[in-house]
Order: structure tokens, then sequence, then C-alpha cells
């Protein structure tokens, strides 16, 4: 009788994801009514009120203002319908969808479709390579295959000024309205796509119809670009900016496939960020206080900062706390082009041709 083959001994676990949630107080967890409508209640002022000014307005120094004041409101609504599609807004999983479907709405984003790439697929495997989408980066070997014009996209996406180019392209088109999900989640991602369709089509015509009113033709293609198109693509480079410094940085590494796991992806490959608190509480509502959110979806956006000082305090050495500067954004956009995955380390273009 042949003896049976040895088994394979499973790699010993030093560091568990687990570990860092059992130092996260129970309270973290404790979702509140009350603040989670105060903040939709200021999400929904902070945009209808310049939304109204905006349609009002003529002035042509104020509409830049009253742009950037709705794009920031839509990137606020649509945080508050990120939390709550991770259903950490409210305790009903019925409430946490309608507002994940109401907030999303604003920044044309479809819930059900967000819902598998970013809840699951990004945060599931998180800077793990060939899984992870967003900002996945580009290897030298990869690069040195891309035709002239794919090189220059690459430049402008990777650039200062080029995150919201590349969020609009990944993950709002590709991985979102141009996506076609198999298998169970077809159904609800089609469904959610011709509601948001069917809600963005009205919200088209009523400024084309008002605009053809006041002023014909003219006014027809003015106005939805006036209340619409241009607060939207200052919302994708907001959330473009967002997404980008929370896993693009000279100290924040990705990982191979083998080399990846969740401690590492969740706790060392994003950061918390501390920012004026004005804009964090009208706009960003804790979303920059990023480790503790990967490492526990659960958790609402008003206990972050106290999940975080626990896990900070437990994993010092590994937590990566800084405060947001343009400096050192813009030093990320000149270092972080390419990437070197057996290595775990960025380069610049200049590796390609070396």
């Amino acid at each position: 009788m042949e003896s049976a083959a040895p088994k394979t001994m499973p790699r010993p676990r030093k560091q568990s994801l687990n570990d860092v949630r059992a130092v996260i107080p129970d309270t973290c967890y404790e979702k509140s009514s009350t603040k989670g409508w105060l903040a939709l209640a200021q999400g929904a002022v902070l945009y209808v009120v310049p939304l109204v000014l905006l349609a009002l307005t003529t002035q042509w120094w104020a509409i830049p203002l009253l742009w950037l004041a709705v794009g920031l409101a839509i990137a606020g609504l649509f945080v508050l319908g990120h939390d709550a599609s991770h259903g950490a807004l409210f305790n009903s999983s019925r409430a946490n969808r309608i507002v994940a479907l109401t907030c999303m709405a604003p920044s044309a984003h479809v819930e059900a479709a967000w819902n598998l790439g970013h809840n699951r697929i990004h945060h599931g495997y998180t800077t793990r390579q060939g899984f992870d989408f967003v900002w996945h980066p580009t290897t030298v070997e990869e690069y040195a295959e891309f035709s002239m014009l794919k090189r220059l996209r690459h430049r402008f996406e990777w650039s200062f000024l080029g995150s919201g180019a590349y969020y609009l392209r990944v993950v709002w088109w590709e991985k979102m309205w141009r996506f076609a999900a198999a298998g169970k989640n077809r159904k609800a991602i089609r469904r959610d796509k011709f509601g948001l369709g069917v809600v963005l089509l009205l919200a088209i015509a009523v400024p084309v119809v008002v605009g053809a009113l006041q002023s014909g033709v003219v006014g027809a293609i003015w106005l939805p670009i006036k209340l619409i198109v241009v607060p939207f693509l200052i919302f994708v480079q907001v959330i473009g900016w967002t997404v980008y410094v929370h896993h693009v940085s000279p100290d924040i590494r990705w990982w191979t496939r083998r080399g990846w796991s969740q401690f590492s992806g969740q706790m060392e490959s994003t950061t918390i960020l501390h920012m004026p608190r004005l804009i964090n509480r009208l706009w960003f509502y804790n979303i920059v206080v990023h480790i503790p959110h990967h490492v526990d979806a659960r958790i609402p956006f008003h206990q972050l900062p106290r999940a975080a000082a626990a896990i900070e305090d437990k994993y010092s050495d590994t937590v990566k706390v800084d405060r947001f500067s343009l400096v050192d954004y813009a030093r990320a956009t000149r270092s972080c082009k390419l990437y070197d995955f057996d290595a775990g380390r960025w380069l610049p273009y200049a590796a390609a041709t070396s």
C-alpha cells in the first residue's frame, strides 16, 4: 500500500486583519441615524443651494465659484452614498440602498456596478497585482509595449492634473458604465443602469428645454453644460485626486499576487490623512481617514477617527499618518509613474528607457 503524499503546509500567518479588527472598540461600529440624516441634510443643502444660484446667476465671476461649490457638494453626497453602499450609514439595509442610489445619482454612478467593483474587488484585493483595478500601476515591460498614443495618455493621467481623466476613463466608464458583469450581478447592474439612465435623461432634458425657451439653440446647449456637465467634471477631478492619494505615494506599496495578504493590502497600502477640519466636515466626511475604512468598511464615517486612533496605538510602526499637502501630491505625481512589483518600488519613466 502506497503511503499518502505529505500535505503541503500553509505558510505561517504572521499578521492577520482580524487581529487589527480586534483592537477596534465595539462602539466604533455603532451607527447613528441622527448623524446619518444630519449629514444627508447638510449634503443636500450644500448641493441644492449653489445649484439654484448657478441656475439663476448670469454674473461671469460667480459662475466658476458656484461650479466649484456644486462639484464639491456632488463629491460630498457621493461619499455618503459610498458609505451607504457599504452598509455603514444606517442599520437598515433598505435605507442604505435608497440613500446609496439617491446620493450617487448626481455623480452618475451605477450603484450595483459600484458595489461589485469597489466594495468587493477594490476592498477585497486592495493593491494586489492583477486584481485591484483602481490606480493599478503599469510595469516597465508593459509600458514598453504601449503605442505612442497610449504612452501619452498614461503620462497625462498619471500627472498632477490627470487624476480626474484617469478616474473618468478607468473607474467611471470602463468599470461601471461599460462593464457587463457575468452571472447574478448582471441583472442588478442592468436594472440600476436603466433607472439611473432615465433619471439622467430627465435631468438633462429640463435645462435643455428651459435653455431653449430662454435663448434658443445657444441656451439649449449652454444651460445643461452650466448646470450638469461642468460640476460633474469638477467632481470627477476631486474624486480622482482623492482615490489617488489613498493608494499612490512613494511609500505606498503594491504587491505581487503571491506576496499580497489582506493585512498588507489594507494596512500597509493606504493612509490616514489629516486635512483642514472645515473642508473635511463639509465635504469629505472622514473618507481620508482611510486605513480603518479598509480594515472594516462597516465602520460609519463619524467613528473612523476613533477607530484610527485605536489602530494607530497598536500598530504605530505600520500605519502611515500624514497631513495632506499639495507638495507631497506633486512629489508623488512626479515619482510614481511605473512600478516594479518584485522590488516593491515606484519608478520614473526613465526606467523604461534605461
